[in-house]
């Protein structure tokens, strides 16, 4: 079995990390290019997300977004991602008592979503989940 962030032909998938938190951010970095993932592109908040998006498409696979950001929140990302790419692959990033928020997200067209504390082993369990549940 090789690494988890590589297709069956060797490529790595593409990773947008989308948070304000730059701990969170590096830590989820790690995680991914731990297995082979290509971290493509980061952004502090929504609003720049979103641009990073519309730059990188189509050659990003999976986008994780906080929910809570400042300038643009997770959800109004989200729905613009959504918007300009309906087959977009977008897990959330929440911390605890936010399942509100999480149900609005996957209601919008996030395919899952990781709580933190961030835990490697569910976080790369969730991530190979939806990507393969998407045919990526």
């Amino acid at each position: 079995m090789g690494a988890l962030g590589l297709r069956n032909d060797g490529r790595p998938y593409r990773v947008l990390v989308i948070d304000d938190s730059v701990f969170i951010a590096k830590q989820l970095s790690q995680i991914l290019t731990s297995e082979g993932f290509e971290v493509a592109g980061t952004a502090e908040n929504g609003a720049f997300g979103v641009e990073r998006y519309q730059e990188m498409y189509p050659n990003v696979d999976l986008v994780t977004m906080d929910i809570t950001m400042p300038k643009m929140d997770g959800i109004a990302a989200l729905e613009k991602i959504i918007a300009f790419d309906k087959e977009a692959v977008v897990l959330m990033i929440s911390a605890l008592g936010k399942e509100d928020l999480v149900k609005k997200a996957i209601f919008i067209g996030a395919k899952g979503f990781i709580v933190k504390p961030l835990d490697r082993k569910k976080v790369l369990e969730r991530i190979v989940a939806v990507l393969h549940a998407s045919n990526r």
